[in-house]
Protein backbone atom coordinates (compact mmCIF):
# COMPACT_ATOMS: atom_id res chain seq x y z
CA UNK A 1 0.00 0.00 0.00
CA UNK A 2 1.45 3.77 -1.22
CA UNK A 3 2.17 5.46 2.15
CA UNK A 4 -0.24 8.42 0.39
CA UNK A 5 -3.05 6.02 1.82
CA UNK A 6 -1.95 5.09 5.28
CA UNK A 7 -4.82 7.83 6.75
CA UNK A 8 -7.23 6.38 4.53
CA UNK A 9 -7.02 2.95 5.26
CA UNK A 10 -9.74 0.79 7.59
CA UNK A 11 -8.73 -1.39 10.28
CA UNK A 12 -8.89 -5.18 9.70
CA UNK A 13 -9.94 -6.38 12.95
CA UNK A 14 -10.03 -10.16 10.99
CA UNK A 15 -6.12 -9.67 10.86
CA UNK A 16 -5.48 -8.21 14.00
CA UNK A 17 -7.38 -11.13 15.71
CA UNK A 18 -5.36 -13.98 13.67
CA UNK A 19 -2.22 -12.35 14.93
CA UNK A 20 -3.08 -12.15 18.15
CA UNK A 21 -3.97 -15.91 18.26
CA UNK A 22 -0.73 -16.74 16.46
CA UNK A 23 0.79 -14.87 19.43
CA UNK A 24 -1.09 -15.92 22.11
CA UNK A 25 -0.58 -19.55 21.07
CA UNK A 26 2.91 -19.51 21.65
CA UNK A 27 3.96 -16.64 24.10
CA UNK A 28 0.75 -16.64 26.34
CA UNK A 29 1.17 -14.06 28.67
CA UNK A 30 3.25 -11.80 27.07
CA UNK A 31 0.15 -10.69 25.08
CA UNK A 32 -2.74 -8.75 26.53
CA UNK A 33 -6.07 -7.68 25.23
CA UNK A 34 -8.00 -6.46 27.90
CA UNK A 35 -9.18 -2.67 27.34
CA UNK A 36 -7.12 -0.95 30.19
CA UNK A 37 -3.82 -2.60 28.70
CA UNK A 38 -4.63 -1.10 25.09
CA UNK A 39 -5.68 2.40 26.57
CA UNK A 40 -2.26 2.57 28.71
CA UNK A 41 -0.71 1.99 24.95
CA UNK A 42 -2.06 5.04 23.14
CA UNK A 43 -2.44 7.28 25.77
CA UNK A 44 -1.08 11.06 24.68
CA UNK A 45 -0.39 14.15 26.36
CA UNK A 46 -2.14 15.93 23.24
CA UNK A 47 -5.05 16.85 23.02
CA UNK A 48 -4.97 14.19 20.01
CA UNK A 49 -7.75 11.82 20.77
CA UNK A 50 -6.02 7.97 21.75
CA UNK A 51 -6.44 5.38 19.34
CA UNK A 52 -6.12 1.91 21.09
CA UNK A 53 -3.93 -0.97 19.65
CA UNK A 54 -5.22 -4.48 19.19
CA UNK A 55 -3.22 -6.11 21.62
CA UNK A 56 -0.35 -5.15 23.32
CA UNK A 57 2.67 -7.40 23.68
CA UNK A 58 5.67 -7.29 26.27
CA UNK A 59 8.74 -8.20 24.59
CA UNK A 60 11.62 -9.75 26.58
CA UNK A 61 14.06 -10.54 23.30
CA UNK A 62 14.57 -9.50 20.17
CA UNK A 63 13.55 -12.88 19.09
CA UNK A 64 10.35 -12.33 20.63
CA UNK A 65 10.12 -9.12 18.49
CA UNK A 66 11.36 -10.43 15.68
CA UNK A 67 8.18 -13.20 15.78
CA UNK A 68 5.53 -10.58 16.39
CA UNK A 69 6.75 -8.14 13.14
CA UNK A 70 7.07 -11.47 11.02
CA UNK A 71 3.62 -12.37 12.32
CA UNK A 72 2.54 -8.81 11.58
CA UNK A 73 4.00 -8.64 8.12
CA UNK A 74 2.31 -12.16 6.94
CA UNK A 75 -1.00 -10.54 7.61
CA UNK A 76 -0.15 -6.51 7.03
CA UNK A 77 -0.97 -5.75 10.71
CA UNK A 78 0.43 -2.53 12.28
CA UNK A 79 3.43 -2.56 14.94
CA UNK A 80 3.38 0.43 17.18
CA UNK A 81 6.77 0.39 19.55
CA UNK A 82 6.11 1.54 22.95
CA UNK A 83 8.59 3.32 25.59
CA UNK A 84 7.25 5.06 27.87
CA UNK A 85 4.58 6.69 26.35
CA UNK A 86 5.85 10.11 26.95
CA UNK A 87 6.09 11.07 23.55
CA UNK A 88 4.43 14.69 22.81
CA UNK A 89 2.97 14.20 19.34
CA UNK A 90 0.90 10.95 19.26
CA UNK A 91 3.69 8.57 18.33
CA UNK A 92 2.52 5.80 20.21
CA UNK A 93 -1.19 6.12 18.92
CA UNK A 94 -2.84 2.81 16.49
CA UNK A 95 -5.11 4.89 14.08
CA UNK A 96 -5.09 1.55 11.42
CA UNK A 97 -5.16 -0.76 15.17
CA UNK A 98 -2.35 -3.50 15.26
CA UNK A 99 -0.01 -4.91 17.96
CA UNK A 100 1.55 -2.60 20.40
CA UNK A 101 5.10 -3.78 21.29
CA UNK A 102 5.90 -2.53 25.19
CA UNK A 103 9.95 -2.90 25.80
CA UNK A 104 9.46 -2.14 29.65
CA UNK A 105 10.97 -5.91 30.21
CA UNK A 106 13.34 -5.07 27.52
CA UNK A 107 15.58 -2.84 29.97
CA UNK A 108 18.87 -4.76 30.59
CA UNK A 109 22.64 -3.36 30.23
CA UNK A 110 24.37 -5.36 27.51
CA UNK A 111 27.78 -4.13 27.97
CA UNK A 112 29.64 -1.47 29.33
CA UNK A 113 32.93 -0.48 27.62
CA UNK A 114 34.81 2.28 30.48
CA UNK A 115 37.68 2.28 28.36
CA UNK A 116 36.02 3.61 25.34
CA UNK A 117 33.17 5.48 27.27
CA UNK A 118 30.19 3.73 25.52
CA UNK A 119 27.65 1.02 26.92
CA UNK A 120 25.32 -1.33 24.79
CA UNK A 121 21.46 -1.19 26.66
CA UNK A 122 18.11 -2.47 25.21
CA UNK A 123 15.31 0.01 23.91
CA UNK A 124 12.99 -0.49 27.25
CA UNK A 125 15.97 1.11 29.79
CA UNK A 126 15.12 4.73 31.03
CA UNK A 127 17.81 7.39 31.34
CA UNK A 128 17.30 7.54 34.93
CA UNK A 129 17.70 3.37 35.22
CA UNK A 130 21.01 3.69 33.07
CA UNK A 131 22.50 6.45 34.75
CA UNK A 132 21.63 4.37 38.30
CA UNK A 133 24.03 1.21 36.67
CA UNK A 134 26.63 3.36 35.47
CA UNK A 135 27.15 5.21 38.99
CA UNK A 136 29.70 3.31 39.45
CA UNK A 137 31.64 3.73 36.93
CA UNK A 138 32.19 7.22 36.74
CA UNK A 139 30.68 8.28 33.85
CA UNK A 140 27.16 9.03 32.63
CA UNK A 141 24.50 9.38 30.15
CA UNK A 142 24.23 12.85 29.23
CA UNK A 143 20.87 13.44 27.50
CA UNK A 144 18.19 14.31 29.43
CA UNK A 145 14.75 15.26 27.90
CA UNK A 146 13.35 15.77 31.21
CA UNK A 147 10.73 13.05 31.64
CA UNK A 148 12.55 9.40 32.62
CA UNK A 149 12.21 8.26 29.10
CA UNK A 150 13.20 5.04 27.22
CA UNK A 151 16.66 5.11 25.37
CA UNK A 152 14.68 3.35 22.27
CA UNK A 153 11.71 5.97 22.55
CA UNK A 154 14.58 8.91 23.05
CA UNK A 155 16.45 7.66 19.64
CA UNK A 156 13.06 6.90 18.34
CA UNK A 157 12.12 10.52 18.06
CA UNK A 158 15.85 12.31 18.13
CA UNK A 159 15.48 13.71 21.50
CA UNK A 160 17.06 15.78 23.11
CA UNK A 161 16.90 18.30 26.31
CA UNK A 162 18.46 20.32 29.23
CA UNK A 163 22.25 19.20 28.39
CA UNK A 164 21.73 19.44 24.87
CA UNK A 165 23.52 22.41 24.18
CA UNK A 166 27.29 20.63 25.79
CA UNK A 167 26.43 16.75 25.03
CA UNK A 168 24.29 16.96 21.77
CA UNK A 169 21.21 15.13 21.27
CA UNK A 170 20.56 11.70 20.37
CA UNK A 171 21.27 11.73 16.85
CA UNK A 172 25.01 12.65 18.38
CA UNK A 173 25.53 10.15 21.06
CA UNK A 174 23.72 6.87 19.12
CA UNK A 175 26.79 5.16 17.70
CA UNK A 176 24.64 2.06 16.42
CA UNK A 177 21.39 0.08 16.50
CA UNK A 178 20.19 -2.88 16.11
CA UNK A 179 16.72 -3.22 14.26
CA UNK A 180 14.14 -5.56 13.19
CA UNK A 181 13.21 -4.93 9.64
CA UNK A 182 10.16 -5.56 7.78
CA UNK A 183 11.29 -9.06 7.02
CA UNK A 184 11.32 -9.88 10.35
CA UNK A 185 14.94 -9.75 10.67
CA UNK A 186 17.57 -8.02 12.84
CA UNK A 187 19.86 -5.86 11.27
CA UNK A 188 23.05 -3.92 12.64
CA UNK A 189 23.90 -0.17 11.44
CA UNK A 190 27.06 0.52 12.78
CA UNK A 191 29.90 -0.47 14.93
CA UNK A 192 30.90 0.73 18.12
CA UNK A 193 33.83 2.94 15.99
CA UNK A 194 33.29 6.69 16.82
CA UNK A 195 33.83 7.16 12.86
CA UNK A 196 32.88 5.33 9.91
CA UNK A 197 32.88 5.99 6.35
CA UNK A 198 31.55 2.75 5.52
CA UNK A 199 28.75 3.20 3.19
CA UNK A 200 25.40 5.07 4.03
CA UNK A 201 24.70 6.23 7.87
CA UNK A 202 21.71 3.61 8.56
CA UNK A 203 22.30 4.81 12.10
CA UNK A 204 21.40 8.15 11.63
CA UNK A 205 18.32 7.17 9.50
CA UNK A 206 16.62 5.27 12.17
CA UNK A 207 17.60 7.77 15.07
CA UNK A 208 14.73 9.90 14.45
CA UNK A 209 12.13 7.73 12.20
CA UNK A 210 9.88 7.37 15.07
CA UNK A 211 9.48 3.56 14.57
CA UNK A 212 8.21 3.84 10.87
CA UNK A 213 11.22 1.97 9.45
CA UNK A 214 11.90 -0.71 12.07
CA UNK A 215 11.79 -1.70 15.58
CA UNK A 216 15.15 -0.66 17.21
CA UNK A 217 16.21 -3.69 19.57
CA UNK A 218 19.62 -2.33 21.40
CA UNK A 219 21.34 0.74 20.85
CA UNK A 220 24.87 1.48 21.32
CA UNK A 221 25.75 5.20 23.10
CA UNK A 222 28.39 7.39 23.86
CA UNK A 223 28.83 8.02 26.93
CA UNK A 224 30.47 11.02 29.12
CA UNK A 225 32.74 11.22 32.19
CA UNK A 226 31.00 12.83 35.51
CA UNK A 227 32.45 16.11 35.87
CA UNK A 228 34.61 16.80 38.78
CA UNK A 229 32.36 20.04 39.80
CA UNK A 230 28.94 21.31 38.89
CA UNK A 231 28.10 24.55 39.75
CA UNK A 232 24.66 25.90 39.01
CA UNK A 233 23.16 29.58 39.18
CA UNK A 234 20.33 31.66 38.57
CA UNK A 235 19.88 35.35 36.71
CA UNK A 236 16.32 37.36 36.41
CA UNK A 237 15.88 39.73 33.74
CA UNK A 238 13.46 42.39 33.09
CA UNK A 239 12.47 41.19 29.35
CA UNK A 240 12.44 38.26 27.67
CA UNK A 241 14.23 39.62 25.27
CA UNK A 242 17.27 40.83 27.41
CA UNK A 243 17.40 37.03 28.42
CA UNK A 244 17.35 35.78 25.28
CA UNK A 245 20.25 38.13 24.58
CA UNK A 246 22.44 36.75 27.54
CA UNK A 247 22.19 33.26 25.93
CA UNK A 248 22.90 34.49 22.93
CA UNK A 249 26.48 36.47 23.59
CA UNK A 250 26.63 33.32 26.67
CA UNK A 251 27.34 30.95 23.24
CA UNK A 252 28.74 33.46 20.88
CA UNK A 253 31.80 33.48 23.73
CA UNK A 254 32.49 29.79 22.91
CA UNK A 255 31.50 29.59 26.98
CA UNK A 256 31.02 26.01 27.60
CA UNK A 257 27.73 26.16 29.71
CA UNK A 258 26.36 22.38 30.22
CA UNK A 259 23.14 23.76 30.27
CA UNK A 260 21.40 26.84 29.97
CA UNK A 261 17.47 27.31 30.30
CA UNK A 262 14.87 29.88 30.02
CA UNK A 263 11.47 30.76 31.70
CA UNK A 264 9.28 33.63 31.37
CA UNK A 265 7.52 35.30 33.81
CA UNK A 266 4.36 33.13 33.20
CA UNK A 267 6.88 30.04 34.21
CA UNK A 268 8.73 31.24 36.99
CA UNK A 269 5.12 32.52 38.79
CA UNK A 270 4.13 29.05 37.74
CA UNK A 271 7.14 27.03 38.82
CA UNK A 272 7.04 29.64 42.37
CA UNK A 273 3.75 28.74 43.31
CA UNK A 274 4.21 24.92 42.37
CA UNK A 275 7.73 24.50 43.84
CA UNK A 276 8.09 26.57 46.72
CA UNK A 277 10.11 29.26 45.30
CA UNK A 278 10.48 32.77 45.65
CA UNK A 279 12.19 34.05 42.30
CA UNK A 280 11.00 37.61 41.03
CA UNK A 281 8.46 36.98 38.64
CA UNK A 282 9.89 38.23 35.39
CA UNK A 283 12.09 36.41 32.98
CA UNK A 284 14.68 33.90 34.49
CA UNK A 285 17.70 31.98 33.15
CA UNK A 286 18.93 28.72 35.01
CA UNK A 287 22.33 27.46 34.29
CA UNK A 288 24.85 24.71 34.73
CA UNK A 289 28.19 24.71 34.39
CA UNK A 290 30.23 21.37 34.37
CA UNK A 291 34.42 20.80 34.65
CA UNK A 292 37.37 21.36 37.37
CA UNK A 293 36.32 23.72 40.25
CA UNK A 294 38.74 26.54 39.18
CA UNK A 295 36.64 26.19 35.27
CA UNK A 296 32.95 26.33 36.61
CA UNK A 297 34.18 29.13 38.99
CA UNK A 298 35.23 30.95 36.23
CA UNK A 299 32.54 30.41 33.84
CA UNK A 300 30.34 31.16 36.51
CA UNK A 301 31.92 35.10 36.76
CA UNK A 302 31.79 35.11 33.54
CA UNK A 303 28.32 34.51 33.05
CA UNK A 304 27.77 36.69 35.93
CA UNK A 305 29.60 39.81 34.02
CA UNK A 306 27.28 38.82 30.49
CA UNK A 307 23.89 39.08 32.54
CA UNK A 308 25.09 42.33 34.09
CA UNK A 309 25.61 43.72 30.87
CA UNK A 310 22.86 42.37 29.83
CA UNK A 311 20.28 44.03 32.44
CA UNK A 312 20.24 40.60 34.64
CA UNK A 313 20.10 40.62 38.28
CA UNK A 314 23.56 39.57 39.94
CA UNK A 315 24.41 35.65 38.95
CA UNK A 316 23.49 33.82 41.98
CA UNK A 317 25.28 30.70 41.71
CA UNK A 318 26.36 27.67 44.28
CA UNK A 319 27.96 24.07 43.67
CA UNK A 320 25.78 22.69 46.51
CA UNK A 321 24.34 19.39 45.36
CA UNK A 322 21.10 19.62 47.38
CA UNK A 323 20.22 23.06 46.48
CA UNK A 324 21.59 22.81 42.42
CA UNK A 325 19.28 19.83 42.47
CA UNK A 326 16.25 21.93 43.90
CA UNK A 327 16.33 24.31 41.18
CA UNK A 328 16.90 21.38 38.62
CA UNK A 329 14.08 19.58 40.15
CA UNK A 330 11.59 22.95 40.01
CA UNK A 331 12.73 22.77 36.12
CA UNK A 332 11.41 19.58 35.30
CA UNK A 333 8.58 20.23 36.93
CA UNK A 334 7.99 23.18 35.25
CA UNK A 335 5.12 20.75 32.88
CA UNK A 336 3.07 20.40 35.88
CA UNK A 337 3.66 23.29 37.13
CA UNK A 338 2.17 25.33 34.19
CA UNK A 339 -0.76 23.12 34.29
CA UNK A 340 -1.61 23.79 37.59
CA UNK A 341 -2.28 27.48 36.68
CA UNK A 342 -5.46 26.16 35.21
CA UNK A 343 -6.39 22.51 36.68
CA UNK A 344 -9.72 22.73 35.22
CA UNK A 345 -7.96 22.66 31.66
CA UNK A 346 -5.90 20.71 29.20
CA UNK A 347 -2.65 21.14 28.12
CA UNK A 348 -0.84 21.15 24.83
CA UNK A 349 3.15 20.83 24.60
CA UNK A 350 4.52 22.15 21.83
CA UNK A 351 8.27 23.21 20.71
CA UNK A 352 10.20 24.80 17.46
CA UNK A 353 14.32 25.68 17.40
CA UNK A 354 16.28 28.41 15.98
CA UNK A 355 19.65 29.20 14.88
CA UNK A 356 20.29 30.57 18.05
CA UNK A 357 20.68 34.18 16.85
CA UNK A 358 17.14 34.64 15.72
CA UNK A 359 16.12 33.24 19.19
CA UNK A 360 14.86 36.55 20.98
CA UNK A 361 13.11 37.40 17.57
CA UNK A 362 11.00 34.57 17.49
CA UNK A 363 10.61 34.63 21.16
CA UNK A 364 9.29 38.02 20.66
CA UNK A 365 7.22 37.39 17.98
CA UNK A 366 5.63 34.30 19.53
CA UNK A 367 4.53 36.10 22.98
CA UNK A 368 2.73 38.80 20.95
CA UNK A 369 0.96 36.40 19.52
CA UNK A 370 -0.31 34.77 22.29
CA UNK A 371 -1.28 38.46 23.90
CA UNK A 372 -3.40 39.03 20.74
CA UNK A 373 -4.71 35.38 20.94
CA UNK A 374 -5.81 35.96 24.69
CA UNK A 375 -3.62 32.48 24.61
CA UNK A 376 -2.51 31.10 27.96
CA UNK A 377 0.67 29.58 27.27
CA UNK A 378 4.08 29.99 29.72
CA UNK A 379 7.02 29.53 27.84
CA UNK A 380 10.08 27.35 28.41
CA UNK A 381 13.02 26.61 26.64
CA UNK A 382 16.54 24.28 26.28
CA UNK A 383 17.59 28.52 25.19
CA UNK A 384 21.54 27.42 24.43
CA UNK A 385 20.33 26.04 21.11
CA UNK A 386 17.73 27.89 20.09
CA UNK A 387 15.00 25.13 21.37
CA UNK A 388 12.23 26.62 23.08
CA UNK A 389 8.65 24.96 24.81
CA UNK A 390 5.34 26.70 24.96
CA UNK A 391 2.34 24.92 27.53
CA UNK A 392 -0.65 25.92 25.10
CA UNK A 393 -3.83 25.58 28.15
CA UNK A 394 -7.16 25.68 26.92
CA UNK A 395 -10.47 24.58 27.39
CA UNK A 396 -11.74 21.71 25.38
CA UNK A 397 -15.07 21.72 25.50
CA UNK A 398 -15.31 25.51 24.49
CA UNK A 399 -16.05 25.58 21.15
CA UNK A 400 -13.40 26.75 18.38
CA UNK A 401 -10.86 26.38 20.84
CA UNK A 402 -8.78 23.74 19.46
CA UNK A 403 -9.28 25.04 16.00
CA UNK A 404 -7.39 27.99 17.67
CA UNK A 405 -4.46 26.34 19.61
CA UNK A 406 -4.38 24.59 15.98
CA UNK A 407 -3.84 27.76 13.81
CA UNK A 408 -1.65 29.18 16.95
CA UNK A 409 0.52 26.38 16.57
CA UNK A 410 0.69 26.12 12.51
CA UNK A 411 1.87 29.87 12.72
CA UNK A 412 4.54 29.49 15.32
CA UNK A 413 6.13 26.68 13.58
CA UNK A 414 5.89 28.59 9.89
CA UNK A 415 7.48 31.83 12.05
CA UNK A 416 10.22 29.26 13.14
CA UNK A 417 11.16 27.68 9.44
CA UNK A 418 10.89 31.52 8.12
CA UNK A 419 13.60 32.26 10.46
CA UNK A 420 15.76 29.43 9.32
CA UNK A 421 14.81 26.90 12.21
CA UNK A 422 12.42 23.41 12.41
CA UNK A 423 9.22 23.14 13.72
CA UNK A 424 10.01 21.01 15.83
CA UNK A 425 13.54 21.01 18.18
CA UNK A 426 12.82 17.57 19.96
CA UNK A 427 9.10 16.23 19.74
CA UNK A 428 9.38 15.18 16.77
CA UNK A 429 6.35 14.87 14.13
CA UNK A 430 4.20 11.90 15.18
CA UNK A 431 0.70 12.85 14.27
CA UNK A 432 0.37 16.59 15.42
CA UNK A 433 3.24 18.27 13.24
CA UNK A 434 2.31 16.14 9.75
CA UNK A 435 0.85 19.38 8.76
CA UNK A 436 3.78 21.33 8.85
CA UNK A 437 6.62 19.17 8.07
CA UNK A 438 6.11 19.58 4.13
CA UNK A 439 6.25 23.20 4.72
CA UNK A 440 9.64 22.89 6.63
CA UNK A 441 11.47 19.92 3.92
CA UNK A 442 9.43 20.75 1.03
CA UNK A 443 10.17 18.05 -1.72
CA UNK A 444 12.80 16.15 0.15
CA UNK A 445 9.44 14.83 2.07
CA UNK A 446 9.06 12.52 -1.22
CA UNK A 447 12.51 11.20 -0.43
CA UNK A 448 11.67 10.29 2.88
CA UNK A 449 8.03 8.68 1.58
CA UNK A 450 10.39 6.52 -1.18
CA UNK A 451 12.86 5.51 1.68
CA UNK A 452 9.67 4.28 3.92
CA UNK A 453 8.09 2.29 0.68
CA UNK A 454 11.53 0.68 0.05
CA UNK A 455 11.99 -0.50 3.30
CA UNK A 456 8.18 -0.88 4.65
CA UNK A 457 6.59 -1.64 1.50
CA UNK A 458 3.02 -2.68 3.77
CA UNK A 459 3.20 0.26 5.55
CA UNK A 460 3.04 -2.00 8.89
CA UNK A 461 5.59 0.48 11.07
CA UNK A 462 3.84 2.78 12.95
CA UNK A 463 1.75 4.17 10.05
CA UNK A 464 0.07 7.38 10.11
CA UNK A 465 3.19 8.90 11.83
CA UNK A 466 5.25 11.59 9.94
CA UNK A 467 3.33 11.65 6.23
Amino acid sequence: MAIEDVTTRLRNPEAAQTVIAILQQRFADKVQTGEAFRAQHAHTTTYLPAQLPDAVFFAESAEDVKAVVKACAAHKVPVIPFGTGSSLEGQVNAPEGGISIDFSRMNRVLAVNAEDLDCTVEPGITREELNAYLRDTGLFFPIDPGANASIGGMASTRASGTNAVRYGTMKDVVLAVTAVTADGEEITTASRARKSSAGYDLTRLFVGAEGTLGVITSVTLKLAGIPEKIAGGVSSFATLEDACNAVIMTIQMGIPVARIELLDALQVKACNAYSGLDFPETPLLLLEFHGSEQAVAMQSEQFAEIAAECGGSEFVWTANAEERNRLWKARHNAYWAGRALKPDYEGFSTDVCVPISRLADCVRETQADIAAEGILAPVVGHAGDGNFHLLVLFDKDKPGEIEKIEAFTVRLAERAIAMGGTSTGEHGVGQGKKRVVGKELGSAVAMMRAIKQALDPDNIFNPGKIF
